[in-house]
């Protein structure tokens, strides 16, 4: 495969371990560090994207829920906020696969085919250059399961609705699972944030994205337009860790807050 073929990892050593051997060792632990009580395999998660430092326990309850399927998960489909490009719509990438230090992970292309004509979904590289939501969240895939492709998602300013017919046109069904990347409530004092983030935590365990607002989460629209989609599957959600900075790092005068979530079919 041509290099620039290839999205390469810009935020090993930043946002995560950029040595395989460290990488692989600090995503296991997470891994294990709280097991959830659930014999089932979710469909979906929602699991936070900072740097692991702060946010990889509260990632690993959920990328747990994705383990030990009894059919082999074939592709993930990964949603996430853009935090650097102001665009229209959701951004393809032309990628044919996404580097980490731990390996490549191909993307699924008759699936961006499948998408593409879709209105409000283009190949936009430039999304996805800078863009941290999606690949810190691949180490985790990458270490949950084995063989897998991944179509990477970044949403930019698009309808709730569209985002849950793109969703809905690719739910397939046990070979595809979804993970939507997001952290909570930003830089408010510690109780403000934990107030906050319970409120947006029942609000995603109810199924209720018209209660979600911008300020309560960066992937606010992912969440939204998933939670649209789940409603319709008559989906059930489970919370399986709600902690912020402030519990992770300890400073705690402006902290952002984490959520993890499991969706059950």
């Amino acid at each position: 495969m041509k290099p620039e073929e290839t999205r390469l990892a810009v935020w090993a050593g930043k946002f995560y371990p950029k040595a395989a051997g460290e990488l692989k060792q600090v995503v296991r632990r997470y891994l294990t560090e709280r097991v959830a009580a659930e014999s089932l395999v979710a469909k979906a998660i929602i699991a936070p994207h900072a740097g692991y430092q702060y946010s990889g326990a509260i990632a690993g309850s959920a990328f747990r829920a994705l383990q030990n399927p009894a059919q082999p998960i074939e592709r993930v489909i990964l949603l996430g906020p853009s935090h650097r490009v102001a665009f229209a719509g959701v951004a393809l990438s032309s990628a044919k696969a996404f580097e980490t230090p731990l390996g490549s992970v191909a993307t699924p292309a008759e699936l961006a085919a499948l998408i593409a004509e879709s209105a409000p979904v283009e190949v936009f590289d430039c999304a996805h250059a800078e863009e941290h939501s999606l690949e810190v969240e691949l180490p985790f895939l990458q270490e949950t399961m084995g063989a897998f492709a991944c179509l990477p998602l970044v949403v930019g300013e698009t309808s709730v609705a569209d985002l849950a017919a793109i969703i809905e046109s690719l739910w397939g069904g046990p070979e595809t699972r979804f993970v939507i990347s997001s952290d909570l409530s930003h830089y408010l004092d510690y109780q403000a944030a934990v107030q906050l983030d319970r409120t947006t935590a029942a609000a995603i365990e109810t199924l209720r994205p018209e209660d979600i607002r911008p300020h309560q989460a960066c992937g606010s629209l992912p969440i939204r337009g998933f939670l649209r989609a789940a409603r319709d599957h008559g989906m059930r959600c489970r919370l399986l860790d709600l902690r912020n900075s402030g519990d992770t790092a300890k400073a705690r005068d402006r902290v952002v807050g984490y959520g993890a979530f499991a969706f059950y079919e």
